[in-house]
Parts: C-alpha cells; sequence; structure tokens
C-alpha cells in the first residue's frame, strides 16, 4: 500500500500535524515517514483566472466586452505561490501516493482552498476529511481516528465554490462598469458594496439630524432622587425651559406622597458562548480590536498556542457530544488565574446544561468557541491575554447561577407632578461574579432605595432644571457594523422577508472582518478612533449605483443560499443562474444610468483586486 499525503491549510498546522503523525524526515515543503507524506498551502495557492487569460481583449476595460462570463471558470496559480504549488502538485500526483487527507481548516474557505489545489493539480486520487475544531494533539489523534470520506464535504465545497465564482463576477463586472461609466477606479463587491451602503446611510442620518434643546426636572427626596414624567415614564423631556422652570418651583420644598412602590424580582440567565462575530462585537467594545485583529489573534490561539477551539464558527452553541469533556475543560482552568472562579463549578455535583448552552440543531460546521482541553505553558502576549481571558470567562459563566436582582420603581407625586425613580438591589451576583472587575457600565438611573412605602409623605427638597439636547445616531463602531452585517434583514422593508433574512447576513463570521478591511484599504472608509466613516468617494459611490448593488436585501438571499447548497436544499446552477442574470443587470444598469455623480480624477488600470466579496 502506498504512502497517504496529508495536506493542511499552513505550514504551522502542517509541522504540528507531521509531528503528532511522528513525520520526522524533512523533505523540501515537506515532512514524512513511513507512511504519511505531509504538506501544506501557504494559505490560497490557487484562485480564478484573471479575464485577460480567456480573451486578450479583456486587458482593456471597455463597456463593449461586458458583461465577461466564462462559459467554465479556470482556475491559475496564484503570483508568489508557484513553488509550494509545484511542490504539492509533485506529492499528488506521486506513483508512491496512494490517496490523500484534505487537512485544510474545517470550514466553506478551507474546503476551497484544497479542491481548488487537487483540480489544477488534475489529481484523481481518493481523498478523506480530517475535520476537528481543536489542535490539540489529542483532539488531532482523535481527528485521524475517525476520518471522513471527502465525498461527504462535495456540497460545502459546491457552497465555497459558488461563493467564489459569484464574487468574480459580480466584482469584475460591477468594477468594471462603474469604473469605465464615471471614469476613475472603482471597487463593487457583492457583499462589501452593500456593507459600506450602510455606513453611508448611518452618515446620511447624522448629517441630517437637527438637535433640539430640552430640559429635565429632576427632585430630590430624603434618600433618593426622582425625574418628572407625563403620561409614561419614557415622557420626560419638556422642548419649553418655562414649562420645566413652571414645574420646578411648582413642587421645591412642597410634600408629596409616595404613589406607588413596584418590586419585582429578576433574572439574568448567563451569556451565551462566542461564535466569532460575538467575540469580535466584544473585543471591539472592551479592547478596540478591529475585527481583524481579533480574529488574527483567535487564529493564533487555536493554531499555534492550541489554547481555544476553531474560532471561525457561527454557533454559540456545544453538540451533544461534548458534555463529557466539560468537566475535564473546568479542570484544566483550576490552576492559575481562573482557579477562583473553577472551583465553584467543580464543587457541583452536576454540571447545569441546558438547551441555552447544548443544542445539536443550532451547531452548524463547528461549535462555539471554548477553551481547548491544553494547559497555558507558555505566556501569551498582552493582546492574546485579553482575548482568551474574554472565551475563558464566557465559558465558565454558562455552569454559574443566574444573576438576580430586585427592581423597584417608584411614583412620587407632588403638587399633582409625577416623578419616577428606579433603584436595583443585586440579590444573587451568579455569573456576574466573573465580571465584577470588568464591567465599568453603570445605568445613572441605578440607585439603592431606602425602604419606602406608598402614602408615606415625601418632601421634594430640591428640584432641579437640567438642560440637554437630543442626540444624533452614533457612527458605526466595528462592533456595530459586525451586529448590522449579522442582521442584514433589519435593514429589509417587507416583513416577509425580514423575517427570511435572519438566516442570512452580510458575509460569514470568518469573512465580514476581511471585508471591513477591504472598505478601509479601497479608500471607502475610514476610522476615527473606534468609528467607521464613509470617506468622500465611498458616499459618492453609494450615490451612483443602483438600489440592488447596495441592498443588504439581495446579498442576504445568497448568503442564505450558500448555505442551502450545503445543506443540499438548493442546486448549484440555480444559484450560478440568479448570479448571471444580476451581472447582466448590473452592466445594463451601469451603462444606461448616468446619475450626476463626480468622482476626483484617478488613473485606473488593470484591475486591482476588483472582484472582491
Amino acid at each position: 500500500m502506498g504512502k497517504i499525503l496529508v495536506i493542511t491549510e499552513k505550514p504551522s498546522v502542517g509541522r504540528d500535524i507531521a509531528r503528532v503523525l511522528q513525520c520526522t524526515q524533512k523533505g523540501d515543503g515537506f515532512l514524512y515517514n513511513d507512511t504519511y507524506i505531509v504538506s501544506w498551502a501557504i494559505g490560497h495557492l490557487v484562485g480564478l483566472q484573471e479575464p485577460e487569460k480567456y480573451d486578450s481583449r479583456y486587458k482593456s476595460w471597455r463597456m463593449d466586452t461586458l458583461p465577461i462570463v466564462p462559459e467554465k471558470m479556470q482556475l491559475q496559480v496564484l503570483p508568489g505561490t508557484g513553488k509550494q504549488f509545484n511542490i504539492l502538485k509533485k506529492l499528488m500526483n506521486d506513483k508512491s501516493v496512494s490517496s490523500l487527507i484534505c487537512a485544510t481548516d474545517s470550514g466553506r474557505e478551507g474546503e476551497l482552498i484544497f479542491r481548488y489545489i487537487y483540480r489544477m493539480a488534475g489529481c484523481k486520487k481518493p481523498f478523506q476529511r480530517l475535520w476537528i475544531s481543536s489542535m490539540t494533539d489529542e483532539a488531532v489523534r482523535e481527528g485521524f481516528s475517525r476520518l471522513r470520506p471527502g465525498s461527504d464535504y462535495d456540497l460545502l465545497y459546491e457552497s465555497a465554490r459558488c461563493r467564489s465564482e459569484a464574487d468574480w463576477l459580480v466584482g469584475i463586472n460591477g468594477s468594471r462598469a462603474f469604473s469605465i461609466q464615471y471614469n476613475t477606479l472603482l471597487s463593487i463587491g457583492r457583499v462589501q458594496t452593500p456593507t459600506l451602503a450602510i455606513l453611508v446611510a448611518r452618515h446620511h442620518e447624522i448629517e441630517s439630524f437637527v438637535p433640539q434643546d430640552y430640559w429635565e426636572v429632576h427632585c430630590t427626596f430624603p434618600g433618593y432622587k426622582g425625574v418628572w414624567f407625563k403620561d409614561k415614564v419614557s415622557q420626560n423631556r419638556i422642548f419649553e425651559k418655562e414649562k420645566a422652570d413652571f414645574i420646578a418651583e411648582k413642587v421645591k420644598g412642597k410634600t408629596g406622597r409616595v404613589k406607588t412602590v413596584a418590586k419585582q424580582l429578576k433574572k439574568q440567565l448567563f451569556p451565551q458562548l462566542y461564535d466569532l462575530t460575538e467575540l469580535q462585537r466584544d473585543a471591539n467594545r472592551r479592547y478596540g480590536f478591529s475585527a481583524q485583529k481579533t480574529l488574527k489573534l483567535a487564529q493564533q490561539l487555536y493554531e499555534n498556542r492550541k489554547l481555544i477551539t476553531y474560532p471561525r464558527t457561527d454557533s454559540r452553541y456545544l453538540s451533544q457530544d461534548l458534555v463529557p469533556v466539560l468537566r475535564p475543560l473546568v479542570q484544566n482552568l483550576e490552576e492559575g488565574p481562573y482557579g477562583i472562579y473553577a472551583k465553584p463549578v467543580l464543587e457541583l455535583s452536576r454540571l447545569p446544561v441546558t438547551k441555552r448552552l447544548v443544542d445539536d440543531s443550532k451547531v452548524t460546521d463547528h461549535h462555539a468557541i471554548i477553551p481547548a482541553k491544553t494547559k497555558m505553558k507558555t505566556a501569551l502576549s498582552e493582546d492574546e491575554r485579553k482575548i482568551f481571558d474574554l472565551i475563558v470567562r464566557r465559558f465558565l459563566a454558562v455552569f454559574y447561577p443566574p444573576y438576580e436582582y430586585e427592581e423597584t420603581q417608584v411614583h412620587t407625586e407632588v403638587e399633582g407632578e409625577t416623578f419616577y425613580t428606579r433603584g436595583i438591589s443585586v440579590k444573587e451576583l451568579g455569573w456576574k461574579i466573573l465580571y465584577e472587575d470588568k464591567n465599568t457600565e453603570s445605568k445613572e438611573d441605578e440607585q439603592s432605595l431606602p425602604p419606602l412605602e406608598e402614602g408615606q409623605p415625601a418632601v421634594a427638597a430640591a428640584a432641579e432644571v437640567i438642560k440637554k439636547k437630543t442626540q444624533p445616531p452614533k457612527p458605526y463602531t466595528e462592533a456595530a457594523l459586525l451586529s448590522a452585517m449579522e442582521n442584514a434583514g433589519r435593514f429589509v422593508k417587507d416583513e416577509a422577508l425580514r423575517e427570511e433574512l435572519k438566516q442570512g447576513g452580510l458575509g460569514t463570521p470568518a469573512t465580514r472582518a476581511a471585508i471591513i478591511e477591504r472598505l478601509l484599504e479601497v479608500g471607502y472608509v475610514k476610522r476615527q478612533k473606534k468609528a467607521l466613516i464613509p470617506t468622500e468617494k465611498g458616499i459618492r459611490l453609494i450615490k451612483a449605483v443602483p438600489e440592488e448593488l447596495k441592498s443588504p436585501e439581495t446579498t442576504g438571499k445568497w448568503e442564505r443560499a450558500l448555505g442551502n447548497i450545503a445543506k443540499g436544499t438548493m442546486s448549484p446552477e440555480r444559484f450560478m443562474g440568479s448570479i448571471i442574470r444580476y451581472v447582466n443587470y448590473i452592466v445594463s444598469e451601469a451603462a444606461a444610468r448616468r446619475v450626476h455623480v463626480v468622482f476626483p480624477k484617478e488613473q485606473y488600470r488593470g484591475r486591482k483586486k476588483s472582484a472582491t466579496r
């Protein structure tokens, strides 16, 4: 029997797997022993062919050559990767190799990387799939003990191929058509353009906002404070200063009464485990990390440190088969800085496992991000430590009881005017004990209240009129934009379609960071501290393109369709047919319409990465 060639996505992963398989002998771009050869890609080695390779007339950008829709999409070896591709090609076709193992990242893009190499190399040999969620030695060994036929992932590959080809078609044709029409280099993308449109819409909301002065009347009673309101608690703004002054003077020094005291015991369950998008949001809110930086740090913790499970996941749940390993994972954290939080969990006779934590129906390619079985052996960088800390605390929190507090709402009446007071009394910190030193947020209406009873007198010792202004919407931070991309359906007016789009946002957890970086790279967006602000070029682009090209509705439906291809409920042909019709529409729309938009003069020569998401 011949040797088995294992192909990983990156050299570092290849070396780790080679170590587990005891491949100690070195070759040029691979490691081996008597049974296995382990080699690697360097991310994407193969991509879709450039337009001019199909036909030399596509070298120049002209409207009469559009749309560019090849009868069959061809592949090419990407610039700078030829050496490693040739090493893989030689190994794949070597007579001593009888079969292959695809060990690229366990996801849509990882599948695409391997299949494109396999196709470009002209390989016909059988292959199996290694599908793991952790890079620990134990997880790798276990993964090799339960390899699956490569054909089990054919639908995942079809979804990946359709995504790749759709991005190429929309990017190439959209970018060329609008660049030609407006005589400047414009980058159009299936996902990036609707994402830019979200930022531009918020920019226009802020620009058109007219601030308005208003006043609040705050009253001080013995041991607590209240805010005046009209009919509802939310109606506490007064838009005439004279009226606010009148109310304050009317009640100051007068004796009123406690009109109502309503107490309610409330519980707040633990926050769910992280998927990649939620981890990126939290890291942006707490530390100002970009989505790309968080992804890079998480990948390091997964691949190099082996401290967390696969990070490019869109699930916030665990699968049932992980339940037996939960206690050992907590035990791993018993020594060190998290011991104080792990100990109470380990003292439980049985870990609390509910549908909020474990639900096989909510786990897609990978479960939520949790700590791996590896104990920390080397010191982490400060930024790595911050991401690991987020993941560990979130993991331990799911085993803690709810946060319980008593909320007291008081209405105090003085001279016919009513004031609202909200008090919070913590009964059980529960899972929030893990975040006592992390939570810097405090709501101004949360206060400890003295014992109050309905009907008791209350003297308005002081009444103050406070001037405020209505505030415009805030610019998007990366955390807020990631939420908007994930929940693109909320930007759709049609109610039925909005419901349909709950499962399909803009991009995927694995690609959203790259989309944001792309918008920055092409000059459509700039960073101002934590905020993402569209540039003049980005604003003008959104004005120039038709609604269909910037609507989250179209791309959201496509993202959902790609998921359906992976599930086998939609054919790739049907999806690609819709993409080709859309591309034809983009080109005809660009040629026919001329919205008056003037861009700064720029030279465009060649495509310059215009085929993007």
